[in-house]
């Protein structure tokens, strides 16, 4: 059988095997897949058993159900101070990954060139690949806490006629790094003065810790170069709903829009349903999340603090810790994967090599705290006597 030779070209990723592993060996501590440990909240599970129960199975429309544009639309307004028309400016998706997915096919045609800080979410460049466009890696740097700084995209840009986008996430998966307000306007006034779109993944908005967030939809100017995707996975632990949307130019959204009939023509009703509950029913549930991973991310960065071979920018957002590692065996500086690797072999605990977020990933590791307290203080004992023997 023929495979397409763009499929063949994907990078290979670990993240299935590390998945499997999270689900099925025994004695192992996972802090690996990115993946809320919380149930979703009761209110929300009712509203999906309710909207079972009424025979609520059939197709939604290809944007979504009204009543959730709607939602979305004032969330937007009270969240961002920015108005937007639920009927021209919202697409609702099977996760923010597909909603991602249709944005970039609806963009790039072959030979255009996408902007990716690196590290990044691993299915941003793959995606970009798959379209037979180019990934441009801007490095991230340990020294400037992964920050995204004019001089490096502007390096990154060879020639202006053939960008299309950037494509990032703050809160960051893998880093935690919350972008600061200066360096997103920075980001605006290029995107403006290029003519490029900013694709910005907001899964993490809820979950900042120190300092406040700032949306890149809220900057002027932004109206018609600013995508906004979001996902009900994290910030309500919806991730078995795949459920997310994006908000955009009306022009986009409604190319995104006519392709999702050729994908999954429609996200699932009793998920939109919830998605809709989960938005105008109580946040209180989110608060305490949230004050939870911050429990947790505080013992993380303590820990990681405590033992010699790992150095950490302090994670402000998300769930993960993005440590370089600085450990040998027999005089050989280990990689990532090295790391990793025995990691799992000697302390059962699970990590995830950094090279699974892009290039410049390599000399660092992601450790989630998307996991009981306890457990982690338990991954860590291990940690801390695995470390003792390099």
């Amino acid at each position: 059988m023929q495979i397409a030779e763009r499929q063949l070209l994907l990078r290979d990723s670990n993240f299935v095997r590390i998945l499997r592993l999270a689900a099925e060996a025994k004695g192992l501590i996972s802090l690996g897949p990115g993946e809320p440990d919380f149930d979703t909240p009761k209110f929300i599970r009712q509203a999906t058993k309710n909207a079972l129960d009424a025979g609520k199975t059939h197709y939604s429309s290809m944007a979504g159900r009204p009543e959730l544009r709607e939602a979305i639309a004032k969330k937007f307004r009270k969240d961002r101070r920015v108005g937007i028309d639920p009927d021209k400016n919202i697409i609702v998706t099977c996760g923010s990954n597909e909603a991602i997915f249709l944005g970039l096919m609806s963009i790039l045609d072959p030979g255009e060139e996408v902007l990716v800080p690196d590290p990044c979410f691993l299915s941003y460049i793959p995606t970009v690949e798959a379209f037979n466009a180019y990934p441009i890696s801007i490095p991230l740097k340990e020294e400037d806490g992964f920050q995204l700084y004019t001089d490096a995209i502007e390096a990154a840009i060879k020639d202006p006629k053939r960008v299309r986008a950037i494509v990032l996430s703050s809160p960051s998966n893998p880093t935690g790094t919350v972008l600061k307000k200066k360096r997103l306007e920075e980001l605006a006034d290029i995107a403006i003065e290029h003519d490029f779109l900013v694709f910005m993944d907001e899964a993490y908005e809820k979950l900042v810790y120190e300092g406040k967030y700032h949306s890149m939809a809220s900057l002027n100017g932004m109206e018609n170069h600013c995508v906004t995707f979001q996902t009900f996975s994290k910030s309500y632990a919806m991730p078995g709903y795949r459920l997310g949307y994006a908000v955009g130019p009306e022009e986009l959204i409604k190319a995104m829009t006519r392709l999702h009939t050729y994908t999954t023509l429609t996200a699932p009703t009793m998920s939109q349903i919830a998605g809709y509950h989960a938005l105008t029913g109580s946040q209180g549930c989110v608060e305490r999340m949230r004050r939870e991973y911050d429990r947790r991310r505080k013992l993380v960065v303590k820990r990681l603090g405590a033992i010699p071979g790992f150095e950490l920018v302090e994670p402000d957002g998300a769930f993960y810790a993005f440590p370089s590692i600085h450990f040998k065996k027999r005089g050989k500086k280990l990689t990532s994967g090295q790391f990793c690797e025995f990691l799992l072999k000697d302390a059962k605990v699970l990590a995830v090599p950094g090279t699974e977020f892009g290039r410049y990933g390599e000399g660092f590791i992601r450790l989630s705290y998307a996991t009981e307290y306890s457990l982690i203080k338990q991954a860590f004992d291990r940690i801390e006597e695995s470390a003792q023997k390099l």
